[in-house]
């Protein structure tokens, strides 16, 4: 473990607490190692020589890496940096179980990849269309084989045809800027509408959409997993990708939280350090972005109301909580209703649904009830792992609800197309 940095950042937290009730493993079990000043203590232990045992990386594994402590710690304690830097050191020395090296490689070997992901499409569209999902979730049989897989496919959501976007999208009207956009790879293939939808929206706010046919995966899933050169591997070609665009923008909290962060990640590699400094600094998610550019498309009424998501890495990574509300503001006639705790993590954290699929759930299931009081007949989120998170958990509850993209939303507004655009 890198030691000389690990050492300056564990001895500026105070233990004082604030983080306890923001953390959402501590609100589930209320364990000490289980909070980020437990897991801080630990990996103070293991600076000072105690081995990564299966316990200790057991707190570090149930860690969601949400950011909360972060946003409410008193004393600037960079717990972002000290949980990547100890999941890196994890997966370089740690022994892991063949079963549980396993299911990473499956994970790892399959999501970061676009077209991986859309040679599943089919299949799973099949799958979905014939009605032997609900026959797999009825005999349990997923479960009883891996919750792992049972948390793949109970989070898949209904898949409609593909879509392809051209590699330019002209501005209407005067031209504004020209600014090249993340298709990201669940995002692209899972949720293909909520990236047209961004192209078109960016496109009547004035902007030339560039969408490179070469870019790929960001790297966030790896990086955030600590799988550190595959996400570096991953960066430097995302960076490749766009360094001929004033602006990046990007629809899932995830991806702009790690690309944000492509100087820190590549500091060490001389060729590349610079232009991942530059391609970090005007990285914008799509709120930030078209708050910053202001309107210019005329909204239309929009008769809903909508309970607005705060994903953590779009809150807490980024800081970015107001401009999302100010954009559905900006809608006459839609109502935004709070979610109840809308600091805690909702359990999808990425790859964290998937790999600790029993306290995703719990946290699932506390994210819908808190959507469900809202009365809300639309949920709006900025992350794709959130929106198939929630509504998995609320049709647990045997309940139903609207999802839909804050780019869709506005784009819902900007075409006019009033209610009928989410099947209400």
């Amino acid at each position: 473990m890198a030691s000389e940095e690990l050492r300056p950042l564990i001895d500026d937290c105070v233990h004082c607490g604030f983080c306890l009730p923001t953390c959402p493993t501590y609100v589930l079990w209320g364990e000490e190692m289980d909070s980020p000043r437990g897991r801080i203590h630990l990996m103070g232990q293991h600076v000072e020589g105690e081995p990564l045992g299966p316990p200790m990386v057991e707190h570090f594994d149930r860690c969601l890496g949400c950011m909360a402590c972060v946003t409410a710690c008193p004393s600037g304690v960079q717990y972002d940096r000290l949980i990547e830097l100890t999941r890196a050191e994890v997966e370089r020395e740690h022994p892991r179980t063949v079963k549980d090296r396993a299911i990473r490689e499956l994970i790892f070997r399959l999501f970061p990849y676009p077209r991986r992901l859309h040679a599943l499409r089919g299949p799973l569209r099949l799958y979905q269309r014939s009605g032997l999902d609900r026959l797999v979730r009825r005999t349990g049989v997923l479960e009883r084989l891996s919750p792992t897989l049972a948390a793949m496919e109970r989070l898949a959501p209904p898949l409609g045809p593909a879509r392809r976007l051209p590699e330019r999208v002209a501005a209407r009207g005067g031209h504004r800027a020209t600014v090249g956009m993340l298709t990201g790879c669940v995002q692209r293939e899972f949720f293909p509408g909520v990236n047209a939808a961004t192209a078109r929206v960016l496109a009547l706010e004035g902007c030339d959409v560039v969408i490179p046919r070469d870019q790929g995966c960001c790297g966030a899933l790896s990086v955030h997993a600590g799988r550190e050169e595959e996400g570096r591997e991953f960066a430097r070609r995302t960076i490749a990708a766009f360094e001929g665009v004033d602006v990046v923008v990007v629809n899932a909290a995830g991806c702009g939280s790690a690309m944000k962060e492509y100087r820190r990640l590549l500091a060490d590699d001389p060729v590349w350090s610079g232009r991942a400094e530059a391609v970090g600094a005007k990285t914008r998610d799509l709120a930030e972005f078209l708050v910053e550019l202001g309107p210019r498309a005329e909204r239309h009424p929009l008769p809903v109301t909508v309970a607005y998501h705060d994903a953590c890495h779009l809150s807490h990574a980024q800081g970015i909580r107001s401009q999302p509300r100010a954009l559905l503001a900006q809608i006459p006639e839609l109502t935004v209703r709070e979610i109840a705790d809308p600091d805690i993590c909702c359990g999808s954290a990425g790859t964290y649904n998937l790999l600790q699929p029993e306290a995703a759930a719990e946290l699932g299931d506390r994210k819908a009830a808190n959507v469900s009081g809202t009365r809300a007949e639309l949920l709006v989120a900025a992350n794709p792992g959130c929106s198939m998170q929630i509504a998995t958990a609320l049709r647990r509850r045997g309940e139903e609800i609207a999802v839909a993209h804050t780019a869709e939303v506005l784009d819902a507004s900007l075409r006019g197309l009033g209610r009928s655009a989410f099947r209400l």
